[in-house]
């Protein structure tokens, strides 16, 4: 009798557990928002995380899904920069635009609320730090291309610690101003050599990580764990802000890899992301006042998991990945979501009510 008691007794205390979660991921206010976009990653790519990889995939943590829209005012597919902008403020807008409205009128981020509202910010890229996903959370510029002035506004941003590629945007500018001295005279500590963490983290101190000239190295170049540890390291500096923190973390070379039609890119790339997932979920699981959003901009490369041919044979024994494009398609986004607020993100939707579900959850 002793087993099947046991087993009745584990399965009520499971579902006492799950029943709380339920209640926490619908009614409770999170203290903490973490925000990570795959971009370029669709269902497909994230699926590769199931088949080329040993280690339980981070996407099974999430017990909440939904799924979102995504085109630009301008057109029916958009790119990174309207995408993570209407993330970042709310608002739909044209392609290429970076924390603008479509009339070219700046609107406020995610990002700058928090830090009005006293919280401790970051953001973090394998891009360049002022590529278009990262720039649309604390830039307002009406063309993505303006990397130059989007390093400018960052420098002057509430933007407590951000770490990614970019050295060329701050040091070899078109106006020839050395942007690391800036960075340093507006409070930052700068660092180009390495992800070289501190003794202690200080509190209300600002950390800079540039890393590379333009984007980061794709991990089969020898990138190694930078995602994860910069995550990591966002953690536990933000996480000292009584306040509370928001946090972008952007794996974001799953596009490029989706732009070139290279597979092996794309599942490194989303092995890496799925490290980063899970380093937010660690951290989300034990604070119990964060919510953790997973989601991508758009997809890229039409990628499909195919039935290999094999001499000529159609076999379900073997996966080939395939493409439809070199570009962006318009397929719908899934969206995943842990934590208080979490049930807030099912159903489907458009992108930009990412935003306003984020505003619901904080109840700002």
């Amino acid at each position: 009798m002793k087993k099947p008691l046991l087993v009745l007794l584990a399965a009520l205390m499971l579902h006492a557990c799950n029943n709380n979660y339920q209640q926490i991921a619908i009614r409770k206010k999170p203290k903490n928002v973490i925000l990570l976009i795959g971009d370029g990653m669709g269902l497909t790519q994230a699926s590769t995380a199931f088949y080329y990889q040993d280690k339980t995939p981070s996407f099974t943590r999430f017990l909440h899904m939904g799924l979102h829209q995504n085109e630009p005012t301008d057109a029916k597919i958009t790119d990174s920069a309207a995408g993570a902008t209407a993330f970042s403020t709310g608002y739909k807008s044209y392609n290429s635009a970076i924390g603008v409205d479509e009339d070219t009128v700046a609107r406020t981020t995610i990002l700058e609320m928090a830090a009005k509202r006293g919280q401790a910010t970051g953001v973090i890229a394998t891009s360049s730090i002022t590529h278009a996903t990262p720039a649309s959370f604390y830039a307002h510029v009406a063309n993505r291309n303006l990397e130059d002035e989007i390093a400018a506004q960052l420098v002057l941003s509430p933007v407590d610690f951000f770490a990614g590629g970019g050295i060329d945007y701050f040091v070899r500018r078109k106006d020839g101003l050395n942007y690391l001295d800036s960075l340093r005279a507006n409070g930052f500590k700068v660092d180009t050599t390495g992800l070289n963490a501190p003794t202690n983290w200080k509190a209300g101190q600002k950390y800079s990580y540039l890393l590379a000239p333009d984007g980061m190295p794709k991990m089969s170049e020898g990138r190694g764990g930078f995602l994860p540890k910069a995550t990591q390291m966002a953690l536990e500096h933000l996480s000292q802000d009584k306040d509370g923190f928001f946090l972008m973390v952007e794996g974001s070379q799953i596009d490029w890899g989706g732009h070139a039609n290279d597979a092996d890119w794309i599942i490194d790339e989303v092995k890496d992301f799925d490290k980063a997932i899970d380093v937010a979920l660690d951290f989300a699981e034990e604070d119990g006042n964060t919510l953790v959003i997973v989601t991508a901009d758009h997809e890229t490369g039409g990628m499909s998991l195919s039935a290999a041919e094999v001499r000529r044979q159609r076999t379900y024994e073997h996966i080939n990945p395939t493409f439809s494009t070199g570009g962006h398609s318009a397929t719908l986004i899934p969206v995943y979501a842990y934590g208080p607020g979490a049930a807030k993100f099912m159903g489907i939707y458009q992108n930009n009510h990412i935003f306003d579900r984020m505003m619901e959850a904080l109840r700002w």
